[in-house]
């Protein structure tokens, strides 16, 4: 069978390759590592700061005491054992 449209050539441009040159390699391959780890310490130093804001956050707003309820809802509940006994509602 015969492919109408065969993107190997297009699919080849964007694929990534590892250089020839082994110090170009070991440069690239260290390039990578360190935007790993600037990436990393960055996403840490974001998440502490959120922590530290939300704790910050909760300590100095104060919220009002929470009144008690004054509404009291009074009820009668009935236990129904089998599944085939209607309730009245």
């Amino acid at each position: 069978m015969h492919a109408r449209f065969d993107a190997s050539g297009v699919r080849a441009m964007f694929a990534p390759r590892k250089p020839r040159h082994p110090l170009l390699r070991i440069a690239l391959g260290l390039v990578g590592v360190a935007m790993l780890a600037m990436l990393l310490v960055a996403g840490l130093f974001v998440g502490a700061a959120m922590i530290l804001f939300g704790v910050t956050r909760r300590l100095l707003v104060r919220r009002p005491a929470a009144r008690p309820e004054t509404r009291i809802v009074d009820a009668e509940y009935r236990v129904v054992r089998e599944r085939t006994q209607v309730v009245l509602r």
